[in-house]
């Protein structure tokens, strides 16, 4: 598996390192924290779909600046039914515990679409805990000096 630093590439640039596996960097102006790793199984990896997986990891980048990278599996099995074929599963790396989802469908579009909506939902989850764990302190404290003045 190839790494890279922020510095070593343009941020249009595209490094293949073997047949399935590809590390990519965002194809927009701004500097990108952000490390892709997308690996393939029985999928033809097109520009469409990497543009896809692309313009749903800047959405989720959005909503963390501090995720280091994210880790993309795109799998066909053509041995099950018609039913859940594509599988999609995402690892977003960054401080603290990993977010992890997957998900199987019958598109690999949507499949990738949930498995998105999936990590921001864990996303917006892990940023209100904190958020509450912040004003729960204060809300205690207003209530106590509130209950003070009214004694």
């Amino acid at each position: 598996m190839a790494t890279r630093k922020a510095t070593e590439t343009p941020a249009s640039a595209v490094k293949a390192t073997s047949p399935g596996l590809t590390d990519y960097l965002q194809p927009n102006s701004k500097p990108s924290r952000m490390k892709l790793i997308l690996s393939t199984h029985n999928v033809t990896l097109t520009k469409a779909i990497e543009d896809h997986i692309l313009a749903r990891l800047d959405q989720l980048e959005h909503l963390d600046r501090y995720a280091l990278d994210a880790r993309v599996i795109l799998e066909h099995d053509s041995s099950k039914a018609t039913d859940n074929q594509f599988k999609c599963s995402m690892r977003l790396r960054m401080p603290g515990p990993d977010l992890f989802a997957e998900d199987s469908e019958t598109d690999l579009y949507a499949a990738i679409d949930l498995v998105s909506k999936k990590i921001e939902q864990q996303i917006r989850k892990r940023h209100n805990k904190y958020k509450a764990r912040k004003h729960g302190e204060a809300s205690e404290s207003k209530r106590r000096r509130q209950e003070a003045g009214l004694q």
